[in-house]
């Protein structure tokens, strides 16, 4: 039995078993072909879930923030815990819907690789940095794709699938969308047309290509709602009775009721549709209960008291690593720990913001204090 028998028929069994909405393994699309890895007995898209799981972007998941940063708390949501809920439900829908798991799974793990330090708080003290150094706004789902493309291994990227990472890019989880149909057809072209349209508008509006791709964005909704509530209410910033009557009444009040009716309503309303749909009921209540979040904890000024000093931070250590490339100061982190060995097509095709931009939003939140003046961690009571 050869490899190639066993791919073949692990692609006949997904056009008996899939939905014909679904999108198969044998139709995922690569940059550069043919890649030598396609030839064994992996299909498509599991290829590309296990070289996210192998990047160096995924390993830096483990110390990233997802809503509170600065927390003596080792039970509140990491971005590694966020993907890892986001695959999960994600394969669930899809598994429900008969669409195909792998590349989900590939989305899910994917999506937040771009993510800076110190959660959205960071990615808006970033775009502003780059905006005004004029190489566009800064979004974590664009730079999600570009490390995967242009940045891992040395410069060289993963040679991921179209379908992969046209998800990630479109993924907004944060938008809220009664329907999600799929925008078919796109290319590598198209991709790199909607990567510049969102620099240059952030609000620009994005549609994923697949019905993979739809599910992941309304799993990255579902897996945050209900746990940012959770934690909200571990750290005494909101109390379970907050939550409006109206909203609890639909979907729940803890973060497995939510989670369970959410799900539930997606694979109600979509079953054997050819896009993914909340109900008007669930819809609703969906939507108030991000704009109970919004101002009941992502705007809390409790949630805020170290962002000014985080924002100065930020500046500071841009500033310093444009300075450190334009001295050739190869003593510097930026060269020591980032830029070594780095691909000529790298560096050739890349600014200096841009290089910064990429090594400053790939930090932890450790390494991007470590990299901080000392009386930093006096000021953020971290000593």
């Amino acid at each position: 039995m050869t490899f190639n028998f066993i791919k073949e028929s692990l692609h006949n069994q997904e056009k008996k078993s899939l939905s014909p909405h679904a999108t198969l393994s044998i139709s995922g699309t690569r940059r550069k072909t043919p890649d030598n890895i396609d030839t064994g007995y992996r299909q498509s898209f599991s290829i590309d879930v296990d070289r996210i799981l192998h990047s160096l972007s995924y390993t830096r998941y483990i110390d990233k923030t997802q809503v509170f940063y600065l927390i003596k708390n080792d039970h509140i949501t990491h971005r590694v815990l966020h993907v890892q809920l986001v695959s999960k439900i994600g394969r669930t829908i899809g598994r429900f819907l008969g669409l195909n798991e792998d590349l989900v799974e590939a989305i899910a793990l994917g999506h937040d690789l771009g993510h800076t330090p110190f959660g959205h708080d960071g990615e808006s003290f970033l775009s502003e940095l780059c905006h005004a150094s004029g190489i566009g706004y800064f979004l974590h789902n664009v730079q999600s794709v570009q490390f995967l493309e242009k940045v891992e291994r040395k410069g060289e990227g993963w040679n991921l699938c179209l379908q992969t990472l046209d998800g990630i890019l479109c993924h907004d989880g944060e938008v809220h969308n009664k329907e999600l149909k799929p925008q078919t057809c796109k290319t590598f072209e198209v991709l790199e047309q909607e990567i510049n349209m969102k620099k240059k508008n952030p609000q620009a509006s994005l549609m994923p290509m697949t019905l993979e791709g739809c599910i992941a964005r309304v799993a990255d909704t579902i897996s945050y709602i209900g746990r940012d509530l959770e934690d909200a209410i571990r750290l005494n910033l909101i109390k379970r009775s907050d939550i409006p009557e109206q909203i609890v009444r639909v979907v729940g009040n803890t973060n497995g009721k939510i989670v369970y009716n959410l799900v539930t309503d997606i694979i109600r309303e979509s079953f054997q549709k050819n896009q993914i749909s909340f109900s008007s009921r669930i819809s609703e209540a969906l939507k108030s209960l991000k704009s109970f979040n919004m101002k009941q904890i992502y705007l809390n000024p409790a949630v805020k008291k170290h962002s000014k000093t985080i924002k100065g931070l930020f500046a500071f250590l841009y500033e310093k690593y444009i300075k450190d490339i334009e001295k050739g100061n190869e003593d510097s982190v930026i060269f020591t720990g980032y830029l070594q060995d780095m691909s000529e097509k790298y560096i050739k095709g890349h600014c200096n913001e841009e290089i910064v931009r990429d090594f400053i939003s790939g930090m932890t939140d450790q390494y991007f204090l470590r990299q901080c003046p000392v009386e930093t961690r006096e000021i953020l009571n971290l000593n």
